[in-house]
């Protein structure tokens, strides 16, 4: 299958069977390998992608599913050198233990961002439910997105 879309702001035509799974295909051909695996089966979020804006479980996405899409992995959201806000909030509000988890989380708390910039902390709750953290106790991880939300928002004013 013949593939057009957007990978990390970069436009990518490709041929890779359609059934693929988006994990392999992220991890094994395009050696981004930030995407990790964890359940295989969608239930621990590890494996946590944004296509066109919403997160999604790579493991159980099939690569067909790109065409004409965009697609973010975790190696998309530093820009120039410069980590995503996001990103500098987990490191700020110590929300990296062991970091399995840790791609997966900044990848669905980025898509919370996307869809709501002002997430209540019930709105955080619910969005990284899919994501399971054997380190922490959540936390941390819903600091940092708070974090990152108040400080993208002060720069936009």
């Amino acid at each position: 299958m013949k593939l057009n879309f957007i990978l990390n702001g970069e436009n990518m035509n490709i041929d890779v069977p359609g059934e693929r799974r988006l994990l392999d295909f992220i991890r094994e051909d395009l050696h981004l390998t930030g995407t990790k695996e964890g359940c295989s089966v969608g239930e621990c979020g590890a494996c946590t992608v944004i296509l066109n804006n919403k997160a999604i479980h790579s493991c159980m996405t099939v690569v067909g599913q790109l065409e004409g899409g965009e697609l973010i992995t975790i190696e998309g959201l530093e820009k120039n050198g410069e980590l995503d806000a996001i990103q500098k909030s987990f490191i700020k509000k110590s929300a990296i233990q062991c970091g399995f988890c840790t791609s997966g989380m900044v990848m669905t708390a980025k898509a919370l961002l996307f869809s709501n910039p002002h997430p209540t902390d019930e709105e955080i709750k619910k969005a990284i439910s899919g994501n399971l953290c054997r380190c922490s106790g959540y936390k941390e991880i819903k600091e940092s997105i708070k974090d990152a939300a108040y400080n993208s928002n002060k720069e936009e004013s």
